[in-house]
């Protein structure tokens, strides 16, 4: 494995954490892969850190180059920030996809609550002509192949029984704000599929704000595969007792195995983790 670690913004404050496969001449077969790019939750406010390497290590383990995103959290989480971050991430994975061995139509992003909104949110807005003037995006290089949206948030509901939306809507207008925040109103034919699952019993994200999502999706004709498990709380990552306090649910556990499932067939058309054949050289250079 290769660790490398990008500063986005120049405090430092905004990184992105890389794990990537070192390219050997002997397994050409594996020199090139799809890629995750893992968003934390934390209501805008921290990044969870079971929803950061244990997840990004996971789908290193299952084959893809693997990535996590530290984005701007609290007083510096105003709109459209986050997002700028997340679009600055995928840009820099896939400007560099050749050096790093990934396959630059094969980028998914993975979010978990708040981290899912973030991810969402790259989801039904990449192509808008305010994020691709405040990020240089004009091409697409922001664009997610694919969306792996964990408990996520959708609408503004949770996060007006925060401070949070204070910090969001900062100085810009609420009422647009709010327009961009809903997500469930702005998917469009844009957005890739998506991979969704929630919990029943979730007390802090509502599931529905999943169902709302999915509903949009199926309007929209986009395919997507989604799980609701009857029990768990909200927060459960991996769901695995390494990463939960309360050791997990099994039954939530199986999220996890099911979206690499999902990847596979839908990057590569097989639950194998066969990639194509293409020679490739790493380099940390850019």
């Amino acid at each position: 494995m290769i660790k490398e670690t990008f500063y986005l913004s120049d405090d430092k404050t905004v990184r992105l954490d890389c794990y990537l496969y070192e390219i050997y001449e002997s397994m050409p077969y594996r020199a090139t892969r799809p890629a995750v790019v893992v968003c934390p939750g934390g209501g805008y406010q921290h990044c969870s850190c079971r929803e950061a390497d244990p997840v990004a290590l996971g789908y290193f383990a299952a084959g893809f180059n693997s990535f996590v995103l530290y984005y701007s959290l609290g007083e510096k989480a105003d709109y459209p920030r986050p997002l700028t971050d997340l679009s600055a991430a995928v840009k820099l994975i896939r400007e560099n996809a050749e050096k790093w061995g990934i396959i630059k139509d094969q980028i998914a992003v993975c979010g978990f609550s708040a981290g899912g909104h973030l991810a969402a949110s790259l989801g039904v807005h990449w192509n808008d002509d305010y994020i691709k003037e405040k990020t240089a995006c004009m091409n697409g290089e922001n664009k997610p192949n694919a969306l792996i949206l964990g408990y996520p948030v959708i609408s503004t509901s949770y996060m007006e029984n925060t401070n949070t939306m204070d910090h969001i809507v900062a100085d810009n207008d609420k009422e647009w704000v709010y327009k961009q925040l809903n997500l469930h109103t702005c998917v469009n034919s844009d957005t890739p599929p998506t991979f969704l699952f929630h919990t029943f019993r979730d007390r802090t994200v509502p599931v529905g704000d999943s169902l709302q999502f999915a509903l949009a999706l199926e309007k929209n004709d986009i395919p997507f595969e989604m799980h609701i498990y009857p029990n768990g709380s909200h927060g459960l990552s991996l769901s695995t007792p390494d990463v939960c306090e309360n050791g997990g649910d099994k039954d939530v556990a199986g999220w996890f195995q099911l979206s690499i499932n999902w990847l596979r067939r839908l990057f590569y058309n097989s639950e194998e983790a066969n990639l194509p054949v293409k020679k490739a050289k790493y380099s940390s250079k850019l």
